[in-house]
């Protein structure tokens, strides 16, 4: 054999290798890319904050945190099962179909319109309890959102509807998101804020209002997602 033909061997097993290293390479990264790159399908089970009540369609809470969840790069689709009006029995009556085989993961986001309506707080845990146990069923993680209630049906009233969410993200291990509004009540100058973050009406937020809401809801919907991976 001439010299030539030795390099032309030489050459020809080193890219043989070399191919084959990099098949090696592809098969390994095939192996884990997919569970960091999977799509996860979220259903927002809500009311009017969830459906965007008042607002564009683009302008709502579900589309603007589905931009939010994209600037961070998470790979996640929101389904808006946000329905105005509706109370937890609303959506204990329409979870069944609202976890279809592909979601993931549920938000939950009922009971102002339970409070509205002076809904006793056993009714409405009851109602809840239902929602998680469906998504337990599933296998579908979830975030429960609270809803403080107001002062004005007495202190056990306020304290024994309060005292749902935490409770029941405890016992379902559930995340936990203290209330819906908290961006916006929680800021300072009160007055300000409703002028600015809250619609005329006194009870859904502005574009601004959904705005800060996702921004500081948007971390624990992160959370979420990890959980549903």
């Amino acid at each position: 054999m001439g010299f030539l033909s030795e390099i032309s061997l030489f050459r020809y097993g080193a890219s043989r290798a070399l191919r084959k290293l990099c098949v090696a390479i592809a098969a390994s990264v095939a192996l884990t890319v997919p569970a960091l790159a999977e799509n996860i399908t979220i259903a927002a089970l809500g009311d009017s904050l969830t459906q965007g009540y008042g607002l564009p369609q683009e302008e709502g809470f579900v589309p603007q945190l589905q931009a939010w969840l994209s600037a961070q790069g998470a790979e996640a689709t929101l389904i808006n099962a946000g329905v105005s009006g509706d109370t937890t029995a609303g959506g204990l009556s329409r979870v069944a179909w609202t976890l279809t085989d592909d979601v993931d993961a549920m938000i939950v986001a009922l009971g102002g319109n339970d409070l509205l309506r002076g809904i006793a707080p056993e009714v409405s845990r009851a109602n809840l309890v239902g929602i998680l146990d469906a998504a337990q069923q599933k296998g579908v993680p979830v975030m429960l959102v609270g809803v403080p209630a107001p002062n004005n049906y007495g202190p056990e009233y306020k304290a024994a509807f309060d005292a749902i969410y935490p409770e029941l993200a405890t016992q379902y291990e559930a995340l936990h998101f203290e209330s819906f509004l908290s961006a916006i009540t929680e800021r300072q100058d009160m007055q300000g804020a409703m002028r600015i973050y809250m619609q005329p009406d006194g009870i859904h937020p502005s574009a601004k209002g959904v705005a800060l809401i996702v921004e500081a809801m948007g971390p624990s919907v992160l959370e979420l997602i990890s959980r549903a991976r």
